[in-house]
């Protein structure tokens, strides 16, 4: 069956996949997300006055760090000495929303997704732990992978629709 889960052995056991063979290629994952907010919540993100101090300087390094340690969070996710984690942020005025990007690299045997993935949800949420005094109700939305490049499963690009 060409559509088997790879992290399922015969009998139906997780299992971490074994890469050992698999060529090493460069590989980019790029995640994205979206964080909510009221108004006030938002012009003061915006402006850098949140009383915690800088918002997005902070969920940035959060996305960083993060996108380093997937394999401590995710049980069958190998570790990966990634070589490159950026992370950048859009503001969204019309919807009181900041956009999250995290771009993930490696040169390796296996694919970044999730740590991209994982780069955007923990600077989300870090955005959201520095701003709940002033908006408990913020809302993380759209995580999901945007692009992904390398590897033998070659190239992924999301329909932008």
């Amino acid at each position: 069956m060409k559509n088997k889960f790879s992290h399922f052995d015969d009998d139906g056991n997780a299992r971490m996949v074994d890469v050992g063979c698999k060529t090493e290629t460069m590989r980019v994952a790029v995640a994205e997300g979206r964080i909510s907010m009221i108004p006030e919540a938002y012009r003061m993100v915006r402006a850098g006055t949140m009383k915690k101090g800088d918002v997005l300087g902070v969920a940035r390094i959060a996305g960083i760090m993060a996108a380093k340690k997937v394999d401590s969070l995710i049980p069958l996710c190998h570790p990966l000495a990634i070589t490159k984690a950026d992370l950048s942020f859009s503001f969204h005025d019309d919807t009181c929303t900041i956009g999250i990007e995290a771009t993930v690299g490696i040169t390796g045997r296996t694919g970044v997704e999730m740590e991209a993935l994982t780069a955007v949800s923990v600077a989300a949420l870090t955005i959201y732990d520095m701003c709940k005094a002033v908006d408990k109700g913020m809302e993380i939305s759209e995580i999901r992978l945007v692009k992904k490049s390398g590897g033998k499963s070659g190239d992924f690009i999301r329909d932008q629709q």
